[in-house]
Formats: structure tokens, sequence, C-alpha cells
């Protein structure tokens, strides 16, 4: 059961990346900046400026990721946190419990 949200979040990850693929290659095909240059040096410039935005979304998502990764941990830690108080507070000594249940006078 717990292998779905694993998936989905591959998935949701997956999804993202390929958008934001298909908007740097949007961004790279400009046809203003081919008006003042001649078709060398425009498709040398344009695939050069692909790159870097391509490295740029790649280093975005590792951030993004890298952020979520870390919130999820402390999450779980502080959850764990959470547990084991509820489990000190289960096993303490209850002298008021014992009382009326007879158990101690």
């Amino acid at each position: 059961m717990t292998a779905f949200p694993a998936i989905r979040s591959l998935q949701f990850q997956i999804l993202f990346f390929s958008i934001s693929l298909q908007i740097i290659a949007g961004l790279a095909n400009d046809p203003s900046s081919s008006k003042h240059e001649n078709k060398a040096e425009s498709h040398e410039v344009s695939s050069s400026s692909a790159g870097v935005k391509i490295v740029i979304v790649c280093l975005g998502l590792v951030a993004v990721v890298s952020f979520c990764f870390f919130l999820f941990k402390i999450w779980q830690k502080k959850k764990r946190q959470e547990q084991h108080a509820r489990l000190l507070k289960l096993f303490e000594d209850d002298d008021e419990l014992e009382v009326e249940l007879g158990i101690r006078e």
C-alpha cells in the first residue's frame, strides 16, 4: 500500500520534468533573434542558451526534490517523537487508575 504514493510522486516528477522541457524548447525557438543575426550564429546561441536553461531547470528540480526530502525527514522525525511520547504516556505509572481498579489502595 505504501508503493502507490511513491509511484504517484515519481509520475508527478516525470510530468513536471517533461512539461519543463517543453517550455524550454518553446523558449529556445525565438524567431526575433534570427532577424538580427545570421542563421549559423543564431543556431549556436539558441542551442547554448537552451543548454544553459536545461541545466538551470535540472538544478532547480534537484533543489526542489532535495527540499521536499528534507521536509519529509523532519516530518517523519516529529511524528516518531509524538508516537514515542504517546507510548511513554501509555506505560507510565498511573496511581489513580490502579486505585480505581482496586489493584492498589
